[in-house]
């Protein structure tokens, strides 16, 4: 079965980027679960100090947590592979989509980080882009500048994929951002970090859902 064939860009409208283990591999999978009760219909497993059997006993949790939906491994499409995950994510110090599509089974989903045009190109081979950071305090994001929202558009457009938001996404910008052509948002702290999960999934799943009423 090729990527084509099975892959469901539905499956972007929220992901959920894990933040840290602080409280425990299964606090992470409890706090997955709450989340997808909200309307979370992905996670990527983004821990990037962990060991690789650490990560694989994570991803092993969160598929449990979350048998329903898709399951997005940063970087290590080996740990992807050993888990069981449908997929894999990857950042411009990562192998390229074409490289990982090579050693990956046929059905697996590949998606890519962008946030310049120098790196549009590296979306060559995936099924999906993450764009950002799209949005910060005071101009700024945790992963680096914040590019904007009309800066998410142009390269959303520039890579001709289905396109996330990610970086500084929240209830109250969510409309705007899907307004632009987003085909879904990326939220770690606003998910994980929330006292509610659930309730905060909600809140973003009712943003996104009151542009298209």
């Amino acid at each position: 079965m090729d990527t084509a064939a099975r892959w469901d860009p539905s499956a972007l409208r929220l992901i959920a980027i894990t933040d840290s283990l602080r409280d425990g591999i299964e606090g992470l999978g409890a706090r997955a679960r709450l989340a997808v009760q909200g309307g979370v219909t992905m996670i990527q497993l983004r821990l990037c100090e962990e060991s690789p059997r650490t990560l694989v006993e994570v991803a092993r949790t969160l598929r449990a947590a979350a048998p329903g939906i898709p399951l997005i491994v940063s970087a290590r499409a080996d740990v992807a592979m050993a888990a069981g995950a449908q997929g894999v994510h990857l950042g411009w110090e990562d192998m390229a989509p074409g490289i990982v599509r090579r050693i990956v089974p046929a059905d697996f989903i590949i998606g890519v980080s962008v946030g310049d045009d120098a790196e549009v190109a590296r979306a060559h081979g995936a099924d999906y882009v993450a764009i950002g950071p799209v949005l910060g305090v005071g101009g700024t994001a945790a992963g680096g500048t914040a590019i904007g929202i009309a800066r998410f558009a142009d390269l959303a457009g520039q890579c001709g994929l289905p396109a996330v938001a990610v970086g500084g996404v929240s209830a109250e910008n969510a409309g705007a951002i899907m307004r632009a052509g987003a085909s879904g948002l990326a939220v770690i702290s606003a998910l994980f970090a929330a006292r509610n999960p659930t309730q905060a999934a909600r809140a973003l799943r009712d943003a996104q859902d009151a542009i298209e009423s």
